[in-house]
Parts: structure tokens; sequence; C-alpha cells
């Protein structure tokens, strides 16, 4: 429950709702129980009132009596293909499901012989004419889920490219003819943009999301017009004591300086256009802030059309925690709908606040990245300042449903990646909003240099593919301990295994995957350690150079004085290199000894708030 400082665009959102309770529109009834009610997450907060069911939970789906199924998804690989482009991708997923897809005949499961009974034959449609982009076929079987790209010609769209997305249906079938299978997916094919307006279409950036690896992909004039990976790392930033400051340039310099890969700007062009020129000119990436007025239709369209164009913009931050403020089901898609009609060119992000308050209908429709507030410090997790205890049914404590801890931010993104799961969808990218503030009666102080690196990286550990905190100014201490992180994390070899190398390369990539560890304790043989969390990125390149990425967290507040085996996967040889030792100290020395041992990689020990970044090289 934060607040912007941003004038302008705080005294339009006034004017819009009173605008909206005149109209009196019962749409605009927010979702939940006792919506008359002080509520937060569809939670009451206030002392007074009886707890209750807020609703909207994600649960475990039930058991289809007909089970087993075969779950049929397709995406294109990259959220848009421009006209300048040959060939597109699409991904197939099949796996067996209890849950989801269409009753498959057990019988022919890992089934082998010359009646190909357990081939899966499908061909991809447009489905306006009905045009097959792809025919091909998919062996089934119980213990693998598939997940394979075809290639085709752009051409064969047959389509001049245009702002409106292209539906694709897959049509599959046994071999031997049923059941049958469908599934559908929106595919962008857009014109191409010029940063020259040689073309006499607008130039600017455009941004691509990897659908394979959830992903991002940014191209503008700093990177020649080619597409490179981009792992955004930065604040939310203020307008009052920052974006509106006399100097605000000199500031937004000092911030670059500081290692810092992107923003968002808690402002808009009418307000602060010379500062989003400035962007432009130093290539910082901008996330434009639409999350004041994106109920109005008008302010929407007007803001996209000023910001669409810029060289610096990555994505739109349209929403701000409506799962929080309980805000009706139609307006994100509303938003959502109207910008991507406006620019198809960038993602829309939107930003959750509660642990499971009606994902689905938050999330689908709404966006193309999910972004999660999970402030854990400093928090009283089980009394709040409203005199209430928190509970799943009562309460506001800062932090909804957690225990205090930097945990929360990894149990958060894994509990995201679980409702997309239960609810059968294709992932989407996440982002994490780090903690970089105090204050509210809610969180007694700020997150410590070590508690900020740890909860970054736990947030990557766990698919977080970029890292937006809240709020800049965030002070020094924090500002150079965010800045020193992201010149690891967003540049050279290490964004490379984050995100990848670049489009169109010849390399295999796996992660982030959960790494198993093992804490030799002092006569007491082998224990897991639960504080301490692990994961690696494999990637082979070119089919041969093969390296590992391992990020370490020791999320406890007690050093681990003894070894630490990390299991990875087999066949790594050698570390080439620790691009992040923080050691538990600001000061970055190091004071934990890595090696490779029997296949498995070793840490002497870890320090509280221990943060690590290892490459391995492995075996082609």
């Amino acid at each position: 429950m934060l607040f912007s400082s941003t004038l302008s665009i705080c005294k339009a959102a006034v004017l819009i709702t009173s605008l909206v309770a005149t109209l009196g529109n019962t749409q605009d009834i927010p979702t939940g129980n006792h919506p008359d009610w002080p509520r937060w997450c569809g939670k009451v907060y206030e002392a007074g009132y009886p707890a209750f069911n807020p609703g909207g939970q994600t649960v475990p789906p039930t058991p289809h009596p007909n089970a087993p199924l075969l779950h049929v998804q397709i995406k294109p690989r990259y959220s848009l293909y421009l006209s300048s482009e040959t060939h597109g991708e699409i991904i197939v997923k099949a796996s067996i499901s209890q849950f989801h897809g269409v009753p498959w005949n057990t019988s022919t499961l890992n089934a082998t012989g010359p009646d190909r009974s357990n081939w899966l034959v499908f061909t991809i449609n447009l489905v306006d004419t009905d045009d097959v982009l792809i025919s091909n076929k998919l062996i089934i079987n119980s213990s693998t889920p598939i997940t394979t790209q075809f290639s085709f010609p752009l051409s064969r769209l047959r389509k001049s490219p245009s702002l409106k997305p292209i539906v694709l249906v897959l049509y599959g079938a046994p071999e031997k003819g049923t059941p049958s299978f469908t599934a559908t997916t929106q595919l962008y094919y857009l014109p191409e943009k010029s940063i020259s307006n040689s073309t006499g279409f607008p130039g600017g950036s455009v941004t691509k999301i990897d659908n394979l690896h959830n992903t991002l992909f940014h191209r503008n004039a700093a990177s020649s017009n080619k597409f490179v990976p981009l792992f955004p790392h930065g604040f939310f930033a203020s307008y009052d004591n920052f974006l509106r400051e006399p100097n605000a340039t000199s500031l937004i310099q000092a911030y670059s300086d500081l290692g810092l890969n992107a923003m968002t700007p808690l402002t808009n062009y009418i307000d602060s256009a010379p500062e989003f020129t400035y962007m432009d000119k130093i290539n910082l990436k901008v996330m434009y802030n639409l999350r004041e007025i994106y109920k109005n239709s008008s302010l929407v369209e007007a803001n996209v059309l000023s910001a669409r164009n810029s060289d610096s913009l990555f994505a739109y931050w349209s929403i701000d925690e409506p799962d929080g403020w309980q805000d009706p089901f139609h307006y994100p898609r509303q938003a959502y709908s109207l910008i991507k009609s406006l620019d198809p060119y960038h993602p829309v992000a939107i930003v959750l606040n509660c642990q499971n308050y009606y994902f689905s209908e938050y999330t689908i429709s709404t966006s193309d990245i999910i972004m999660t507030d999970v402030y854990p410090i400093g928090i009283n997790s089980t009394y709040s300042k409203w005199g209430t205890e928190c509970t799943p049914t009562l309460g506001d404590c800062g932090c909804d449903n957690c225990e205090g801890n930097i945990q929360d931010v990894s149990s958060r993104l894994d509990d995201f990646v679980r409702y997309e799961n239960w609810l059968g969808l294709w992932e989407k990218p996440k982002m994490f909003n780090p903690q970089s503030f105090h204050g509210q009666d809610y969180w007694l102080r700020d997150p410590t240099t070590e508690e900020s690196w740890a909860m970054d990286l736990l947030g990557v550990n766990h698919g977080a593919k970029g890292l937006i905190s809240w709020l800049w100014p965030a002070g020094d201490r924090l500002g150079r301990a965010h800045g020193r992180l992201a010149r690891v994390i967003t540049r050279g070899e290490v964004v490379e295994f984050l995100v990848g190398r670049g489009m169109n390369m010849d390399e295999e990539r796996e992660g982030p995957v959960k790494a198993d560890v093992i804490v030799q304790e002092k006569g007491n043989g082998e224990a897991g350690n639960e504080v301490v969390d692990a994961a690696y990125w494999v990637q082979t390149f070119e089919g041969k150079v093969k390296k590992m990425l391992v990020s370490v967290v020791n999320g406890g507040y007690v050093d681990i004085n003894a070894p630490v085996t990390i299991s990875v996967p087999a066949g790594a040889t050698v570390i080439e290199g620790v691009p992040w030792d923080n050691g538990g100290k600001s000061s970055g020395a190091t004071s934990t000894e890595w090696k490779v041992e029997g296949g498995k990689l070793v840490a002497s020990r870890l320090p509280a708030m221990g943060t690590f970044l290892v490459i391995l090289g492995m075996m082609p």
C-alpha cells in the first residue's frame, strides 16, 4: 500500500476517481467479499470487523475422471516478428497430465513398433484462412514432457505486416485419427521500425519476449539495431525530490553511473519530456508508468502515443497492485487491450501484491510480464499497526501472508509459477520489486546491504528476469549496493546465462534449475540446510563449448563454518571465475574458497547473508 509522490499524475487520478464515482457504474464494485469494508488483498484490516474467507484463492486442480490426458500448448518462440525477418518459430509443448487436456489412450504410451500409435500428427494453421504454416508430428510418452520448436517462412503468413495479432490454431490427432486436439495462440507480425525513419514508419526501440526462456531482448540505436539480452535492474523513481528537480538530468546521470541500467519513472512525458529525452541519450532503459491513469482510456492513449517511439522504452507498467486494491477485473484487461493495440512493439507489465488473491483474473489477458511486490524486511508479520492479527483471513502487515524473512521472495515467485501450472497456463516472465525503503508503520527499517543482495539473487534463482526496486532516491548505501550487483548481472557473461547470448545464436540453454545443497556438519555427518538456496544455468555454445553459472545464497543470519556441497549436472571440471562474491560483507572481501570435487561444487564456508556467482567449465 504505497503511494507515489508524482503530483500531476495524482491530480489526474483524483479527477478520474471523482468521475467514476459520479457515474456510479456497477462494474466498479471492488472484487471479493464485503466490498464496503476496509480491505487489502480481500481481507479486512481494521479492528472491529470479523475475519472471513477473502475468496479468490488459486487451489490445486482435481484430477480429471478420464485421465491421463494429453495437454498440448503452442506459442511463438518470440512475442513478435518484424517484416525485416524471414523466419518464425512456433513452440509446441505436449505432456501427459492428470488435470488438463484431452483423454489419451494409455496403451499407446511408450509404445514401440511400426503402428506409431503414440504419435501426435498435427498442423498449425492460420485461423482466418486455414492456410497451413507447419505440418509435423511428435512422439508422446508418459515420462517426459515434450517441448519442440518448428520453423516456418514468414512469407507463409501471406499477410502484410500490421499492428493486429494473427491467430493460429494447432489441429492434432493420433495416427489412428481420434481423439482430436486443438490449441491456439497469437503471433505478431509487425512493420519494421527504422531508427533513421528511412522507411517512413516511426522509429524507436523494440522488445521481444523469448517465450521459451521467458527472457527479454531489446533493440535500439545504442545496440546498432540488433537485439541484445536485457536484464533490467533499477528503481521506481520519484518525481518529487528527483525527476522534477532543476538538475534532474545530472541526477539521472549519477543514477546510471552507479551501474543501474533501467528505471520506472513516476512521471510522464507532459511533465518530464527533457528527462525522458536524456534517458534516450544515455540508453537508460525505461518501463513507462501508467498506473495512476490506467482506468482512463483517453489518458492511457495519450501517454502511450507519447512514449511508444522512445529509444529507451522497454515496457509499460500498466497497473500497480490491482489485487491489493481489489480493483474490478475489467479495468486491467481494458488497459492491456488498449496498450497493445497502440504499441505491440513493447510488453506490458502488471504488479501484484497479494500472495493468493484472484491470480488468474488479474493476470490472464492483462499483461505480458508479472511483477511482484514482496517487502518482508522490518515487518511484524503476525500483528499489524491497525490492531489486528495477520492471518490468511484477516489483517495487513505490509507483506501479504509473509513470514518476515528474505525467503518470502523465493516463496512468492514459486507460488506464481505453481498457480500457472495448476491453471494449465503458459508461464509468463516474472520480475521482482525488491524492498529499498522503510516507513508507513509497516517497515521499521531499510534492508541491510547484504539482505538486499540476498533478496535480489533469491529472486534471480527463482526465475525473476528483472529487478525494479521501490523507491528512488533510496539513499547512498542501497543505491551503491544495487548498482554494484547490477554491473555484474546485467552485462557480460552473466547476463548471457540469465537471458541468452542473443537471438538466433547457436546455443542451448537451461536454467534456473534448483540445486540440492548439503552441509557437512561437524560430528553429525551431512544435512540439508533450508536457508541455503542455489540454482544453476547451463549453456552449450555451437554444440561443443559448455559452461555453467551457479548462484548460491546463504539466506540465514548465521555463518556456516563447514563445507557446503552444491549438486550440479555431471561434467563440471574447473572453476573459470567468480564474478560475484560479497562474502557476507559489504566491503566485498572474498572469504569463501570454491572447488570442484567429485563433479560437485564445494564451498569452504558460507558467511551469513553471503551471495555468490560461480562460473564452471564443463565437459562438452
